[in-house]
This record gives C-alpha cells, structure tokens and sequence, in this order.
C-alpha cells in the first residue's frame, strides 16, 4: 500500500525523480500511520526503520571493509590473517539461512563455504581473523541481530 501511494504521489506530481519517490514514500508512510487502527498492522511500522536501521549499518560494515582490503592491497606489507570460522547461526529458516549467508558474503574478507546438514552452523572464510569469538560475537550482535528483528 506504502508503494503505491509513493507512485500515486509521483503521478500526481509529475516528477519521477528518486528524490520525490523517497518524499512520497515518507508522506504514504505517515498517511498509513495515522490511519492504523489495529495492532495486528503495527508491525509494518516497527519493520520499516529496522529494515532502514539494517541498511545504513551494512553500507558502514561494507565501507569499512573495503577500507582495510584496499589499504592491504596498497601498501607493501600484508596484513591479512585467514581462517576458518565455524559460526554458530540462530537464523532457522530457508530464507533467514540464505539471507544472512548474502549479507556476509557481500561484505569484502568474508566468504561462505558451507552450511552443516543440520542448517545450524555456517563455515567462513574470514580474510582478517584476529579472534574468532570476537568476529562471532560481532557478527551475532550486529548482521545477524539486525536481520531477525526484521524477519521475525
């Protein structure tokens, strides 16, 4: 609904810029806010700043990485230390499993290599593994978290 007022504002408008789907979108949220009356329909609005909240942190995790992967290709020295991490997942589902294996594989230094029969553990392939308790808590306090808050 959120989408196609965004679409009936741009229509109206005249203007198909990105910027003025973005207003739109903002205004049809508001709209649909307000016009909530049922608490079955409020997880919507509790889903689209998390999923806004989930966006922004992978844009910062995806910069980051790729900062210390081209500074280890610029410089004379290597830094990086690979391994191994057997990650203990508390994604269930089919899609909770494959979304979160994406997201850490778009991220630069990391990549999936297996997921065990059971579907509970994943296998990475880390590029800069200092400690993998910490690239573990780290991953399940921050990628993880934030994709099942919106998921479930």
């Amino acid at each position: 609904m959120n989408l196609l007022l965004s679409f009936i504002w741009v229509a109206l408008t005249g203007t198909l810029y990105y910027s003025n789907f973005l207003f739109g979108f903002m205004i049809g949220f508001a709209i649909l806010w307000v016009m909530n009356r049922t608490e079955e329909d409020q997880r919507y609005f509790t889903r689209v700043p998390k999923t806004i909240y989930l966006l922004f942190y992978f844009v910062y995790e995806l910069i980051k990485a790729n900062i210390q992967v081209a500074y280890d290709v610029i410089t004379p020295k290597y830094f990086f230390k690979p391994g191994i991490v057997k990650y203990p997942m508390s994604a269930r589902t089919d899609l909770e499993i494959n979304l979160l294996s994406t997201v850490i594989s778009l991220t630069p230094g990391t990549l999936i290599l297996d997921i065990s029969e059971d579907k509970k553990t994943l296998y990475i392939h880390v590029m800069y593994l200092k400690d993998k308790s910490s690239f573990i808590k780290q991953t399940k306090n921050g990628i993880e978290k934030r994709l099942l808050e919106i998921l479930r």
